[in-house]
C-alpha cells in the first residue's frame, strides 16, 4: 500500500453543473480546489451555503467524478484506483445512510459485510460499535423507531466498521443534542489519537475550534483562506464592536455612527432578525465609549453593546460576507447576514 505523509491531496479540483434554475449555463460547485491533509490530522472544511464543501467530500470519497483536477487518497489515484480508495475510507454524510427497516445490529452487520469482513468479524465489530455509541439497549429495535440523534450515531458507527484509515465526516453532529455532540467529539478525538485522518465539514464553529488542526474556508467553490483557527483570527486582525439595536427604525442611524467613528473600517454587517450590527475596528475601548455617548445623546435604545476579539464567526463574516452554514441539498440558500 502506498505510504505518504499526506493522506489526502487534491490539486485544481473542478466540478461544473448546469444551472438548476434555468437548465442553461454553468454553476461551478468547485473551481480549482487544492487540499492537503496529513496523517492523523483533522482538516475542517468550512464555508457558507452552496460553497462546495459537500461536493468536495463526495468527489474525494469517490461518489462524484471531478471535471478537472487530480487527487490522491492514501497514495491511491482518485481517477484510476477508486476501488482501492473505498477500501481505506469511511464516510458519514449529512443524512444518515442506514436502512430504517433493519435493526441497528443488522445495519452494522450489513455494512461490515459490504466492507468484506467475515460474518463473524462483522458481528464482533457491531457489538463493539453499538457499545461505543451507546446503542446496545436499542440494537434490536428497527431503526425507524430511532431518534434523529440515534440514527446519526449509528451512521457514524457504520462508517467506522471497516476501521478506515481516512474518515470523511460531512456535518457529523447535525441533529445531536449538546451532550451527544460532546460525546461525538470525544469519539473523533479518540480516532485521531489512534492515527485516523479526518476531513470534517461542519456548521458549528466551535466544533472546528475544538477538532480541526487546520481549517480551509471555502466560498464559491474556491479556497479563500486556510490555517489554524488562531491564524485565521489573526489574519482578519483587530477587534469587533457589536451593537444590538432595540428598534429597527434606528438601525440606519446607528450604522452611520459606527462608520463615522472609524472611517478606516466602513463595513458594517447587519443581522436583520436580531437587529445586530457588527464592525471591525482597531480603536479598542475608545470607539466603545464614544459610541455609548453618542447613542445616549440621541436617545437611541440598545439591548446590548460589546467589544470582543475576533471569533471564527467573525472570520466568516469578514471573508465571505455571511456566517458559516452547511451546504443545502438542491439549493444555495444563504444566511440572514448581509452588508448594511
Amino acid at each position: 500500500m502506498p505510504v505518504s505523509n499526506q493522506m489526502i491531496t487534491a490539486e485544481g479540483l473542478v466540478k461544473i453543473y448546469k444551472s438548476r434554475r434555468t437548465g442553461k449555463g454553468e454553476v461551478r460547485a468547485l473551481d480549482g480546489v487544492d487540499l492537503d491533509v496529513g496523517v492523523g490530522s483533522v482538516l475542517g472544511l468550512l464555508g457558507p451555503n452552496g460553497a462546495g464543501k459537500t461536493t468536495a467530500v463526495r468527489i474525494l470519497a469517490t461518489l462524484l467524478r471531478p471535471d478537472k483536477g487530480r487527487a490522491t487518497i492514501a497514495g491511491f489515484d482518485l481517477a484510476r484506483e477508486g476501488q482501492k480508495i473505498r477500501g481505506v475510507i469511511g464516510l458519514s454524510g449529512q443524512y444518515a445512510a442506514v436502512d430504517e427497516n433493519l435493526t441497528g445490529r443488522e445495519n452494522l452487520w450489513m455494512f461490515g459485510r459490504l466492507y468484506q469482513l467475515s460474518s463473524s468479524e462483522a458481528r464482533r465489530r457491531s457489538v463493539d460499535l453499538l457499545d461505543q455509541f451507546d446503542l446496545t439497549d436499542a440494537c434490536d429495535r428497527v431503526v425507524k423507531t430511532y431518534s434523529g440523534g440515534m440514527r446519526r450515531r449509528l451512521d457514524l458507527a457504520a462508517a467506522l466498521i471497516g476501521r478506515p484509515r481516512i474518515l470523511f465526516l460531512d456535518e457529523p453532529t447535525t441533529g445531536l443534542d449538546p451532550r451527544s455532540r460532546l460525546g461525538m467529539w470525544d469519539v473523533i478525538r479518540g480516532l485521531v489519537r489512534e492515527g485516523t485522518t479526518v476531513l470534517l465539514t461542519t456548521q458549528y464553529l466551535e466544533e472546528a475550534d475544538e477538532l480541526a488542526d487546520t481549517i480551509a474556508v471555502v466560498d464559491h467553490g474556491k479556497i479563500i483562506a486556510r490555517g489554524t483557527s488562531d491564524e485565521l483570527k489573526r489574519q482578519i486582525g483587530g477587534e469587533r464592536i457589536e451593537v444590538v439595536v432595540r428598534h429597527g427604525a434606528d438601525i440606519a442611524r446607528v450604522t452611520e455612527m459606527m462608520r463615522a467613528l472609524d472611517p478606516a473600517h466602513p463595513r458594517v454587517t447587519l443581522d436583520e432578525h436580531t437587529r445586530r450590527l457588527l464592525m471591525a475596528t482597531n480603536l479598542g475601548t475608545d470607539i466603545l465609549l464614544s459610541l455609548v455617548r453618542e447613542l445616549a445623546a440621541e436617545n437611541i435604545a440598545i439591548d446590548d453593546i460589546a467589544l470582543h476579539r475576533p471569533t471564527l464567526d467573525d472570520v466568516f463574516l469578514e471573508l465571505t460576507g455571511q456566517p458559516a452554514a452547511d451546504d443545502v441539498a438542491g439549493g444555495d440558500s444563504g444566511g440572514e447576514e448581509k452588508a448594511a
